[in-house]
């Protein structure tokens, strides 16, 4: 476990400190259990896309929004203004669909 820049007394006071540290089972367990995962899981997010309920504003917003880039869109034809409303209309027309269906009692 030498990392070659500690003197060699306080390396060996260093490794015998982990080893204490490593057979402690309750602070193994805390460490576990505390551990970020890096990767989302599929299913938990899946979860959160169903349950997503928009409001009234935010569909108005982006409504809003999307018309203005595809005005912007057609009138200049810049490949960023096309590329940004490519991007804001799906998002638009979920929530769009969320709210309706949640007027609608679906």
């Amino acid at each position: 476990m030498s990392i070659g820049r500690l003197p060699e007394n306080e390396q060996r006071i260093l490794d015998e400190m982990e080893r204490a540290l490593r057979r402690d089972r309750r602070l193994d367990r805390k460490l576990r259990t505390h551990r970020v995962n890096r990767r989302p899981d599929p299913a938990r997010v899946l979860a959160r896309l169903a349950a997503y309920r928009p409001r009234v504003l935010t569909v108005a917003v982006l409504v809003a929004v999307s018309a203005g880039l595809m005005v912007a869109g057609i009138v200049t034809s810049e490949p960023g203004v096309i590329w940004a409303f490519a991007v804001i209309w799906p998002l638009t027309m979920f929530a769009a669909f969320r709210l309706m269906c949640r007027w609608c009692g679906s």
